[in-house]
């Protein structure tokens, strides 16, 4: 059903996304979808509970300003990329119109973060972030310039903005800002 999901949200984006369009694309009755998920809502939701789950590859190239550099690349290339773009895009949208989707989404983010959280933990032992830096506020430093331009303000992104917001986030690292002592 995901699959069938992720085509249907790539082709029809989610205001077409419906239970009958996801039943055809997947070779079940549409009652077998509607008594499952109930609505495209909840199949969108699905989606993103079961990506959440899917390990990411993280960078690690031995500096947290190239590792979040490479983190903020991969958003972009998320929401860039012809064919997964509008996936991504979708199912972000989906989460802005229901509660379910939203709801799958944070998780979705959370769970990114505190996966991402990793490149700065390494960081911190290399001694480039002091000790009590909060890694997941690192990350949603580096990544959260891109989804506002994105979802706000409707403005394009690309791997040089990427670069800067994560070079800006690696700064204040650096600097202490994130340091949960200092909050």
């Amino acid at each position: 059903m995901r699959a069938a999901t992720l085509a249907e949200l790539a082709e029809h984006g989610f205001a077409g996304l419906t239970v009958e369009g996801v039943a055809a694309r997947s070779g079940v009755h549409k009652t077998t979808v509607y008594r499952r998920w109930g609505t495209a809502a909840a199949l969108a939701a699905d989606a993103l509970d079961i990506t959440s789950a899917e390990p990411w590859p993280l960078p690690d190239d031995g500096s947290l300003q190239s590792d979040l550099r490479a983190i903020g690349r991969q958003v972009v290339a998320g929401f860039t990329d012809p064919q997964g773009g509008p996936v991504a895009r979708s199912l972000t949208t989906a989460a802005l119109h229901d509660p379910e989707a939203g709801r799958a989404l944070h998780a979705y983010l959370a769970t990114r973060h505190e996966q991402a959280a990793a490149v700065v933990d390494r960081a911190v032992a290399r001694g480039e972030a002091p000790a009590g830096t909060d890694g997941v506020d690192v990350v949603r430093c580096a990544v959260a310039p891109l989804y506002y331009r994105l979802f706000v303000t409707g403005e394009t992104v690309d791997e040089a903005l990427a670069d800067r917001y994560a070079d800006a986030a690696a700064t204040a690292a650096l600097a202490g800002v994130f340091c949960q002592e200092a909050s």
